[in-house]
């Protein structure tokens, strides 16, 4: 709970019927429909359970997930990021270009690239709360800028390559010999798993998590609790950052290269398995859980059309309608919410 002004309790958010219902529904009908993709595909879709395909999957989803993570505080608090795709872009480029380029030791260009993948996005935040600009205009200004600052330091060329040793956080296994994977596990899925159990605990049992979703339900009432609304927004900004870079690093420890053509789309699979997840784009409401889900649903769905010979630009269609339907799930989820808090 939340301590107000006077020192009274504010409740949380997510406190009415209503939208722990919707919760429970969406998070028990998505993970039916993760296991049913699950169940179809390995049927009708060619090598879908191969080895191979399914390392293929569990990377493609532990890239998406742990920037999904970011991206469902974001939404919870009532604002939204559409930049963290060329975030990673740029992530990933001014490491090539630091690492390679200019010689500089890994480790240390690692540290800068995170650094300013926080440092840009702490600007955002900052231009956000500052001057009240909406956040979809901030991050559609970085979308555009960070993009076309990733091209212009790498020329729009891969920049390689890497030392060898770097390859194993993007592309390295572990727990070698399981039942259905021989490999072992991805690196960058045991990254994933840690990164949601850790935002798990952030957004449910930390004063930090509670005034996210506070601030999404109702910020006026927030300032008046006595949180710092702001200072959360800015640090939501700085998180999605954070994870942005640490994300670019990972796929170009993937690639073997700092690339500025990487991630392209990546924003809107995203906000697409957040929303799906069951968090409202009105903000307030939502889950770490529910996004888990939303990930492995995008992942499975994506990976099922390619194998399936869908053209590319079908998928496009798919993809978006997806998200048409994320965001209609998300007016209804918020309709339903009203009307039982009238009630």
């Amino acid at each position: 709970m939340l301590k107000t002004g006077e020192g009274q309790l504010a409740p949380p958010r997510i406190a009415t019927a209503g939208s722990r219902s919707a919760q429970f529904i969406f998070r028990s009908g998505l993970l039916i429909a993760v296991i049913l993709l699950f169940i179809v595909l390995s049927l009708i879709a060619p090598n879908f359970l191969s080895e191979r395909n399914i390392l293929n999957v569990l990377r493609a989803v532990a890239f998406n997930g742990i920037i999904a993570c970011g991206m469902t505080l974001v939404i919870i608090s009532g604002d939204i990021d559409v930049s963290v795709g060329s975030a990673v872009a740029w992530a990933s480029s001014l490491l090539g270009v630091l690492a390679i380029k200019n010689g500089w030791n890994l480790e240390l260009a690692i540290v800068t690239v995170i650094a300013s993948g926080v440092l840009v996005h702490l600007v955002a935040g900052y231009i956000r709360v500052r001057w009240n600009v909406p956040a979809f205009v901030v991050t559609l200004a970085l979308f555009i800028s960070l993009r076309g600052a990733a091209r212009l330091i790498t020329n729009a060329y891969p920049v390689t390559p890497f030392p060898s040793y770097f390859s194993f956080i993007g592309g390295g296994f572990i727990f070698e010999g399981l039942p259905f994977l021989e490999r072992g596990v991805p690196v960058p899925v045991v990254i994933m798993l840690l990164t949601f159990l850790v935002f798990y605990y952030i957004s449910t049992r930390t004063v930090f998590g509670r005034s996210v979703y506070s601030i999404g339900g109702n910020e006026e009432a927030a300032r008046l609790s006595g949180i710092p609304v702001k200072r959360t927004r800015m640090t939501i900004f700085g998180i999605t950052g954070f994870l942005a870079a640490f994300s670019g690093v990972l796929i170009s420890s993937r690639i073997m290269s700092g690339a500025s053509n990487i991630a392209e789309g990546l924003e809107f699979e995203v906000i697409a398995a957040v929303i799906i997840g069951g968090t409202s784009l009105a903000g307030g409401l939502g889950s770490i859980w529910g996004t888990f889900l939303g990930v492995l649903f995008i992942g499975l769905l994506s990976n099922g059309m390619v194998l399936l010979g869908i053209p590319s630009f079908v998928q496009e269609v798919v993809r978006g309608l997806i998200i048409l339907f994320a965001v209609l799930i998300s007016i209804w989820q918020n309709n339903l919410q009203k009307r039982v808090a009238r009630e």
